[in-house]
């Protein structure tokens, strides 16, 4: 488990530093190796040490719900796990019966186990500790929340809505919560779980389109901007987290644990707008995707956040003077 666990801190520590947060500070402070872990050698981090990272993370980056907004923006492939269970799962119920198998490896904090019913599914977070009340145990179980309900948006390519979510405790923050996971959260003592429709079970899952994402977003990220400004933080956040479609404003305001109106002012005295920033990162992800030649331009345009491909053929030819049909057939 500790390979999984250092390659979730490094997720972790990246995520940080996006949101202008030391990761040197915050390793630091929980007394954890920096260099090692980047030198990919195993470390061992307590379960103290790990409460002390979340800790200061939250309390470095002023926001009480880290854990929500960084598993918000990780990757499909940030831990580690999904390859393997991409490759031995034909469907949804494939995919997620394998992901309960694998979830210790990566925290002992709690095990998943898989509840059907008639019409719906659940997928509960039985904790592993009796000790709920630590820190580190909430922020990484509301993340591995959000992350089940955005990653299966990934492997499917349609944005999923669970029926229900439910949780042992009161949140202060309602919307917040409603806005990442897509349902408000309900109190019911005892239990973490989320609650999804049978027909998802059957769904095909996307693997050829998602090994060519990985391709064409790993090149794509070789274009990450080394300029420390909030106009690159943003660049880099959108390109790195864009595997389906790019963020809106307030997803970025919040993730970033300002409101919308203040991360456009900070743009606006660097010179730039929001949507300037986005239009480059979609751009850069449209070039690449019609390039590689695997894509119809709908398909395209749809992965962009294009809802009607007339809108994604003005706005390719804004950027590039050429329609995206011409530029696919030459390339």
């Amino acid at each position: 488990m500790e390979h999984q666990q250092n390659r979730f801190i490094l997720n972790m520590l990246a995520y940080a530093a996006q949101r202008d947060i030391s990761p040197q500070q915050l390793c630091m402070h929980a007394g954890i190796d920096l260099t090692a872990l980047k030198k990919d050698r195993p470390v061992a981090v307590s379960p103290k040490q790990l409460n002390d990272l979340w800790l200061n993370a939250c309390h470095e980056g002023n926001d009480p719900l880290f854990g929500l907004h960084f598993g918000e923006s990780l990757q499909l492939t940030a831990l580690g796990v999904v390859g393997e269970i991409i490759k031995s799962s034909n469907t949804v119920g494939d995919a997620i019966s394998q992901a309960a198998k694998l979830a210790y490896l990566i925290t002992d904090l709690f095990h998943i186990e898989i509840e059907y019913k008639q019409k719906n599914f659940a997928i509960r977070f039985i904790p592993g500790t009796t000790d709920t009340s630590l820190f580190s145990f909430r922020q990484t179980m509301e993340l591995f929340m959000v992350f089940v309900v955005h990653e299966l948006d990934g492997l499917l390519l349609q944005k999923i809505k669970p029926l229900a979510v439910r949780l042992p405790y009161t949140i202060s923050e309602p919307n917040e919560y409603e806005r990442i996971l897509r349902c408000r959260p309900m109190k019911k003592i005892g239990e973490y779980s989320i609650v999804f429709d049978n027909k998802y079970l059957e769904e095909t899952l996307l693997t050829a389109d998602y090994e060519m994402q990985r391709v064409l977003l790993e090149k794509v990220n070789s274009t990450i901007s080394k300029e420390d400004t909030l106009q690159a933080r943003i660049y880099n956040y959108l390109l790195v987290n864009a595997y389906l479609g790019v963020r809106s404003l307030e997803d970025i305001a919040a993730n970033f644990n300002v409101s919308p109106r203040t991360l456009q002012r900070k743009l606006k005295d660097e010179g730039i707008k929001y949507q300037e920033v986005a239009d480059e990162v979609k751009k850069s992800l449209a070039l690449h995707y019609l390039e590689s030649g695997e894509y119809p331009v709908k398909e395209v345009s749809w992965m962009l956040g294009y809802n009607e491909l007339s809108a994604f053929t003005r706005a390719f030819k804004r950027w590039t003077g050429r329609t995206p049909v011409s530029f696919k057939k030459d390339n």
